[in-house]
């Protein structure tokens, strides 16, 4: 059965329905709290090359720290706005479903099924 890795925040309702949705198909799941944890800039450059997506498109935009910290200014570079992203990790989307070199936002919660 797949291992999966899930960067997971515990207060997401989403993220727990992926997490419990990924347990309930047998998968041994490995959770990454990542606002505990950070990803790296290189962890979220690898993401996005996966999921075949900009930093924005991988960004919590409605988050407070997006416009406090001026990230909507569309001038900003994708090496900006990653580092913004380890910087504060609240502001990247989740959860996120690794397996192998398959990676999914679980948004919805189902999406995490599609890599197993």
């Amino acid at each position: 059965m797949a291992n999966v890795t899930l960067f997971h925040n515990p207060r997401c309702s989403k993220s727990r329905q992926a997490l419990a949705l990924l347990e309930e198909n047998g998968v041994t799941v490995t959770v990454v709290e990542y606002l505990k944890q950070p990803p790296s800039e290189a962890q979220v450059q690898w993401l996005l090359e996966r999921l075949q997506c900009s930093a924005r498109e991988l960004m919590r935009t409605k988050e407070a720290e997006y416009k406090e910290q001026g990230l909507d200014d569309v001038q900003l570079t994708e090496a900006q706005l990653i580092a913004a992203m380890v910087a504060t990790p609240k502001l990247i989307e989740r959860p996120i479903a690794i397996n192998g070199d398959k990676v999914v936002v679980g948004r919805p919660p189902e999406n995490v099924l599609d890599i197993l």
